[in-house]
């Protein structure tokens, strides 16, 4: 008996390739606008730093003619030459670095914890303890019971009249409060089902998933304390324990009283340019940090801003 074989009707049609989809001309004319408009954003955000770096090469002569713009002219390093070679300068460096670090670990450790606490609704007295904070952003003691309470506690001249003063912002500390606010509660009730304590659910539940708003967090203390000089400036009287925002607000104050008198000198070349180099050597690690903590700063901000 013959059979006639069927045709299969499991053939695999070919693939098609999905349609593109056209832009409008309207979509096409403001895409075209959106990248003029942020490229006119970016170059004058640019500028200014750009200026900065020009004129910290330039030479004295360039630069009180307002001849530099993006470029250095009359290209000189004799302030950069003055300061790193001064060994106070590395000093206070390493003193900064030592202070940032420090404060911003305080600052984190005490910010978090309070933090979590603020946001658990069923804590007696949480509305006592948001007043107490919130209260301290529109009053303080004042510049001199200020200073009298550190001299009291003896803190003048250590790290600690800088570090303990600014240990908690406020603004920090309600983001925080916030972002914490808005993480699931079942995930910790499950992780009080499985005998996790407080402080077990904290660092092992809520942390590990806020790694966004700590980074955040992060940068915004090491950014604060990298650049505060006043509160050294005002309880320290020593050279050596100064940070090096003090050693250049120093440096900036005796080049500009001596520029009227230094002729052609090294000194008049440091006058001219002392304020840009010491912009340089200032933001410098802060740029450098930045790349790190910068895809965590935006979602970090608006995690921590709005309530869900």
């Amino acid at each position: 008996m013959v059979t006639t074989a069927q045709a299969p009707t499991d053939l695999k049609k070919p693939e098609q390739k999905p349609r593109r989809v056209r832009s409008s001309r309207g979509e096409r004319i403001f895409q075209v606008f959106n990248t003029i408009a942020l490229l006119g954003v970016v170059g004058v955000t640019l500028y200014p730093f750009v200026n900065i770096i020009a004129q910290s090469f330039s030479g004295e002569s360039a630069i009180r003619a307002g001849q530099v713009n993006l470029w250095p002219k009359g290209f000189n390093t004799t302030t950069y030459q003055l300061v790193l070679n001064d060994s106070l300068f590395w000093t206070n460096y390493k003193n900064t670095v030592v202070y940032t670090v420090v404060a911003t670990i305080i600052a984190m450790v005490l910010t978090t914890c309070y933090a979590y606490v603020l946001s658990k609704k069923r804590v007696r007295g949480r509305k006592f303890l948001i007043g107490i904070a919130v209260f301290t952003m529109f009053f303080n003691g004042g510049l001199i019971p200020n200073y009298v309470l550190i001299s009291s506690l003896g803190m003048t001249n250590s790290l600690w009249a800088i570090v303990l003063p600014n240990a908690i912002s406020v603004f920090n500390l309600l983001v925080m409060k916030s972002f914490f606010e808005n993480l699931p509660e079942e995930l910790e009730e499950a992780a009080q089902i499985d005998g996790l304590s407080t402080f077990g659910i904290l660092f092992r539940i809520v942390l590990p998933l806020s790694k966004a708003v700590m980074a955040t967090m992060v940068l915004f203390y090491a950014v604060a304390f990298w650049n505060a000089w006043f509160q050294a400036f005002l309880y320290m009287d020593r050279a050596d324990l100064f940070p090096v925002t003090v050693y250049l607000r120093n440096l900036i104050a005796g080049a500009s009283n001596a520029s009227s008198s230094a002729g052609g000198s090294d000194l008049a070349q440091v006058a001219s340019n002392i304020q840009s180099v010491t912009m340089v050597l200032t933001v410098l690690p802060i740029l450098c940090l930045y790349p790190f903590v910068q895809r965590y700063f935006v979602s970090g901000v608006m995690l921590g801003s709005v309530k869900g």
